[in-house]
């Protein structure tokens, strides 16, 4: 019974022709007559299996520890997927507590069940992982939990099944007692964390963009090509709006399959750094190229023309960074909504500036002809495609290799 995942409970009686006084359990339970056993069964959740799943394409390695029976602990383990049919270990506190804490650290990487642990070794088990460099999050949910809850990387109790002792030592508390709601954490952590280096990243390159353009212009014997109030404009609704609409963008399509990352890696790790400076020149070599060819042709706009340019190139940057890797057609132009609304009112902004006469005087804006709008849109698009290239490079690992 064991072996199919019971715990096991043995049943015996005694007659005793008047009701003993002693309290001695080795004198009362003595000369039993025994029954038979008795197994219980405590079937995991129906979406355990899977979550358990998750966690290893997640580059998370669960580790049960119980104080079962080992063939009980072996059973439930493989059921769940913890352990394998034909490999995996399950070590006991017995064994455990013969091996000093060297050549503990030596084999606990290899074990992945734990049964018949008391309290004390539960903390070390936690130290001795959190030795060999991982990141330990602990569940439980009973007073002897506490102290390896603490001792945790990431205490995890349960909010209906644990004692109070155990939540005021865990670091957070899962409300529904649900292994598989710590999975989807993950999965929305890792989320939010991929949506902060894109709006870093759009925000940062959207900077470095304006800080070349005024920045080289004098060199190249060019005028000032932006006002101050177009920076404020740029700095307000062009970085503003779509930035905030990234926080809104949903998990990329195999965010559980990649392991997790390290834990002292810059944020700005995986060519990240490289992109905003290479992105950021492109915006501004645009705009000087799109000053120098205005000023040229002798057209009074060429002010208005930077400016436009520059405000749609982040347009399109913002839209070709919404995915680290892929491609923007593959994902979905729509699959975010709230940026796209973003993009479309932050164009209609620009326009507004340069074609309602109201607003001319306000952002020093000139109305554009056809052919300038047609040119601005046609080198403001170049960020977009430039974007989509790098990550067609970096899908086939031919860019930001060792970053």
């Amino acid at each position: 019974m064991a072996a199919n995942g019971l715990r096991v409970l043995a049943v015996a009686y005694r007659y005793w022709p008047i009701l003993p006084t002693s309290e001695r359990a080795d004198e009362l339970e003595s000369g039993l007559i025994f029954l038979g056993f008795v197994g219980l069964i405590d079937p995991p959740r129906s979406e355990a299996r899977e979550a358990v799943s998750l966690c290893k394409s997640a580059g998370i390695t669960p580790v049960m520890i119980t104080g079962d029976h080992p063939a009980t602990a072996r059973a439930i383990a493989r059921e769940l997927g913890i352990l394998g049919n034909d490999d995996g270990r399950v070590m006991t506190g017995v064994e455990l507590e013969r091996l000093d804490q060297a050549a503990f650290e030596a084999e606990v990487e290899d074990v992945r069940v734990y049964a018949r642990v008391d309290p004390a070794q539960k903390i070390k088990i936690v130290r001795a992982l959190q030795d060999k460099g991982e990141v330990v999050a602990m569940t439980g949910d009973g007073v002897n939990d506490a102290p390896a809850l603490k001792a945790a990387d990431i205490g995890i109790a349960m909010g209906k099944g644990g004692t109070d002792v155990a939540r005021e030592a865990a670091h957070m508390v899962l409300l529904d007692d649900n292994f598989a709601t710590i999975v989807h954490a993950v999965r929305e952590g890792r989320r939010i964390f991929d949506n902060i280096r894109k709006f870093i990243k759009y925000t940062m390159t959207s900077n470095a963009g304006e800080i070349w353009t005024i920045f080289l212009a004098p060199f190249l014997g060019l005028p000032i090509p932006l006002l101050p109030v177009h920076i404020l404009w740029i700095n307000l609704v062009t970085d503003g709006l779509p930035g905030l609409a990234l926080t809104a963008e949903p998990a990329e399509r195999g965010i559980m399959r990649r392991p997790p990352r390290p834990l002292r890696e810059s944020i700005f790790a995986h060519g990240m750094w490289q992109h905003m400076i290479w992105v950021g020149l492109l915006m501004g070599g645009l705009c000087l190229l799109t000053q120098a060819w205005a000023l040229y042709g002798g057209s009074a706009h060429w002010q208005t023309m930077v400016f436009t340019v520059l405000t749609l190139s982040q347009m399109g940057h913002v839209l070709a960074i919404r995915t680290e890797k892929e491609s923007l057609f593959s994902v979905g132009i729509f699959s975010n909504p709230l940026l796209v609304f973003a993009v479309l009112l932050t164009f209609s902004l620009q326009m507004a500036t340069i074609y309602v006469p109201a607003l001319n005087p306000i952002f020093k804006t000139q109305a554009l002809s056809m052919g300038e709008l047609v040119l601005c849109l046609a080198l403001s698009s170049v960020v977009f495609f430039a974007v989509e290239i790098e990550k067609w490079l970096m899908r086939r690992g031919l860019i930001y290799r060792m970053s």
